[in-house]
């Protein structure tokens, strides 16, 4: 019971300073952006918020934090991102699906290639890790589709592979445990 509780401690730690840390940014990109920037100017802190504000932009006194870091980071397409973004509207949604897959799985054959030649891991965990692995590059690769809901399930896949086989290895011990 012990191992358990000292196990927990750590993670449910962890949890709170996440969910502090959301909470708490989230509370600060709600702050008003003027007000803020002022006090920061008047106290003489040496961070203050000029560097977000957008050439050109006038930020009025209801305008929040958030708002002016979206003008900021919002950027123009260049004309290549334009050109391929129309391209890929041509390709019907099935066709793109296909070719996402494909690259999903090409990253994983290379990552399970790599482990299987220069590491000294069995087929089934090579194949769980470079599954894995490939979902990650995925994740974080430009792709085909629009949105991260084929991004989710493609990382989403693998990780459920790896606690399906956490939840039977440990049900295997423990009836081996009982048997003895």
């Amino acid at each position: 019971m012990n191992r358990k509780i000292a196990t927990l401690i750590p993670l449910c730690l962890l949890a709170l300073v996440c969910l502090a840390a959301f909470f708490g940014a989230r509370h600060v990109l709600q702050l008003l952006f003027r007000p803020t920037n002022d006090a920061q100017h008047q106290r003489g802190a040496s961070f203050n918020l000029d560097f977000l504000i957008p050439g050109g932009v006038y930020v009025d006194e209801k305008i929040t934090i958030d708002e002016v870091l979206k003008i900021r980071l919002k950027r123009e397409q260049a004309f290549y991102e334009k050109w391929i973004q129309a391209l890929f509207r041509e390709i019907p949604v099935r066709y793109r699906y296909y070719a996402n897959v494909f690259l999903f799985f090409f990253w994983s054959f290379l990552f399970m290639t790599f482990f299987r030649v220069f590491t000294f891991l069995g087929y089934g965990r090579a194949l769980r890790a470079s599954l894995l692995l490939g979902g990650v590059t995925y994740f974080f690769m430009p792709d085909l589709s629009v949105g991260s809901v084929d991004d989710a399930l493609l990382l989403g896949i693998p990780v459920l592979l790896i606690l399906l086989r956490l939840v039977f290895v440990r049900r295997r011990r423990k009836r081996e445990a009982r048997l003895r």
